[in-house]
């Protein structure tokens, strides 16, 4: 089985029609979402109807949360906060009825997927040796997916003798190249940002996962920024939304 692994599109419908082209031209078995399809971004009705018609398991982000005002505005910044607002104004009754009804953890072909960490689905960062560690504890399955913070990076979870999965390296590989993930080995894998990069590389990001092959590997999708900039501003939402997509940070 084949799955594409998307996640973070943050409302960005450019972008993410770029990486379902490029899906689609790789013609895997499934998609999975890991959520935050709305969020920043000035489309979130058309990225939620896409992803709701071609995701087979998506997760709830915290922005989904706030959008549908299960997540108080309060716990996030100000632009976070405003760009919330606007989309809840946004957004058919369908669509938050969908957003709704996603969970911000699934278990899904013995694989554990969250969207932020195992140990905290709505605003756990995994971003270092010591984070992505302390989730050992926390998912039972060989293979963990997550997102949340924009990055496309792995954790490879070694065993290290009698005190067991307590080696772990961060692991990259360039767009394109397969990684092997190795039969012995635990794996927390983040696919990266369809719509809001956040890894120094303005791209959008997903991944292909092959069960059979039993590897990962990034992708990176050139898109039209200058559009979506110009429709950040032509709603009236935040302009450093937009001139962030250029930096990829």
């Amino acid at each position: 089985m084949r799955i594409a692994v998307l996640s973070d599109i943050h409302a960005n419908q450019i972008a993410l029609e770029a990486v379902m082209a490029e899906v689609d031209a790789l013609s895997p078995d499934a998609v999975w979402c890991l959520g935050d399809t709305v969020g920043y971004g000035p489309e979130p009705q058309a990225c939620a109807e896409l992803i709701g018609a071609r995701a087979a398991h998506c997760l709830a982000g915290n922005h989904d949360l706030a959008v549908v005002e299960k997540l108080p505005l309060e716990a996030f910044n100000g632009v976070a906060a405003q760009a919330a607002i606007w989309q809840r104004e946004h957004i058919r009754s369908e669509i938050v009825e969908w957003l709704s009804s996603l969970q911000g953890r699934e278990e899904a072909e013995e694989i554990t997927l969250a969207h932020g960490s195992p140990r905290d689905p709505v605003w756990e960062y995994i971003t270092d040796e010591h984070v992505a560690g302390a989730n050992i504890d926390h998912f039972q399955t060989q293979l963990c997916l997550v997102g949340h913070s924009h990055q496309a990076v792995g954790w490879r979870l070694r065993e290290s003798g009698w005190w067991g999965w307590g080696r772990v390296q961060r692991t990259q590989t360039p767009a394109g190249e397969p990684l092997s993930l190795g039969q012995e080995d635990r794996w927390i894998l983040n696919p990266g940002s369809v719509g809001q990069p956040r890894d120094g590389d303005p791209r959008a990001s997903f991944a292909l996962l092959d069960l059979r092959a039993w590897t990962w590997t990034w992708h990176r999708i050139e898109y039209d920024i200058d559009a979506v900039a110009a429709a950040i501003e032509d709603a009236g939402l935040p302009e450093f939304l937009g001139r962030r997509l250029y930096l990829g940070r």
